[in-house]
Order: structure tokens, then sequence, then C-alpha cells
């Protein structure tokens, strides 16, 4: 029993994934602000920032839920879990900051409407995802957990959503865009703003995961 009580148990898990949740949400908020003001070089490099910091935080966060994972023996839930929501979560961010970095160095002159559709999607994937997460400290609980998988089926629709976006915009790009240059650099763009969305829908699967598991 004396044991059983000196095994580090449980930490703060849930709030530091919630805490990543919100920078989710902050930098996707940025990023969108950035492409909306992007004909403006200092707003634009302002939300830039503003998507880095995010970002930046975030890996903080991240770092410290996987030295917790080293020394905690007793998690909340399962530790894989809890590992694969994170760095999921932080790929997430990752690529926000890649695509405001990519528009940067590919000296991207002008943003599309297709861009623009894109990053807000996006955006309202972050947006669920920081949602969601915050639902994990009561997940046993059946009016939680049909509430996390509801808003796991929106992340699941506003992928989707992305799709149709992405798969029309490139259509576009193909048959309207004569600059070779200008086609690769849009190109880029809209596959990595597609991804984004992947991954908060890989988050979205690991949250259906940790629901089965408790229900």
């Amino acid at each position: 029993m004396l044991f059983g009580k000196l095994l580090p148990r449980e930490g703060n898990f849930f709030e530091l994934i919630n805490q990543h949740g919100a920078h989710i949400a902050e930098g996707s908020r940025a990023f969108v602000a950035m492409i909306q003001n992007y004909a403006d070089p200092v707003l634009r490099g302002k939300y830039a920032e503003a998507v880095d910091h995010a970002e930046r935080q975030a890996d903080k966060v991240t770092a410290e839920v996987n030295r917790l994972l080293h020394k905690t023996f007793i998690t909340p839930i399962d530790r894989e879990q809890i590992h694969g929501l994170i760095n999921t979560m932080d790929d997430v961010l990752d690529l926000l900051q890649d695509s405001s970095e990519t528009m940067s160095l590919y000296d991207v002159r002008e943003v599309t409407e297709e861009v623009l559709r894109l990053a807000e999607l996006a955006a309202k994937c972050c947006d669920r995802v920081a949602h969601v997460v915050t639902l994990l400290p009561q997940i046993g609980k059946a009016d939680v957990m049909e509430a996390a998988l509801k808003t796991c089926e929106e992340i699941d629709q506003l992928e989707s959503d992305a799709d149709r976006v992405m798969r029309a915009a490139m259509s576009r790009l193909f048959r309207e865009q004569g600059d070779v240059r200008e086609l690769i650099k849009l190109k880029t763009i809209y596959e990595q703003l597609e991804s984004i969305t992947d991954r908060c829908e890989d988050v979205a699967n690991l949250i259906e995961g940790v629901v089965l598991e408790n229900s």
C-alpha cells in the first residue's frame, strides 16, 4: 500500500493538453487574420509572428507533457494515448507555421479565395480540437462522451469540406494559372492547408479511441 502511495500519479496532463489546444486555436485565428490582411505587409508580419508565438508556446507544452510521461507511473488515460494526442496536436501547429513560412519563402504576393477558404476551414477544425480536449477530464460521463463524439464528427465533416475545396482549387489552378511558378507555389500552399485539417481529423480519431476505451 505504501508503495502505491509513493508512485507518481496523474500529473496535470489534461490541463496541459487543454493549454495546447488553446494555443492551436490562437495560432489558427492568427493565421486567418494574416491571410485576411495579406496585402498589408505590416499586418501580415504581425500575424505571422503571432502564429510563430503560438507554435513556440505549444512546443513548450508538448515538451512538458513528454517529460511528465517519463516521470509519472499512473496516468489518467493510457500513456500511449497521451503521447499520441499531444504530438499529433503539435503537428497541427507545426503545419500552420510551415504554411505561414512557405508563403513568405515563396514570396507569394496575392492570396486566392481558395487559400482563404482553406484557412478558415482549418481554423474551424482547430477550434473544434481546442474544444474537444477540454472534455477529456470528464470523458467517463455519458453526456460528455456524446458531446466529444459529436465534436469529432464536426471535425470529420470540416476535413471533408476542406478536401472538396482543395480539389476544386487544384482544378481551377491547373486550368487557369498560366505562370508555372505561381502554380507550384499555390499547389504547395493548398496541400499544406488541407493537411492541417487532416491532422485535426487524426486528433479526432485519437479522441474517439479514448471515448471507446472509457465507455
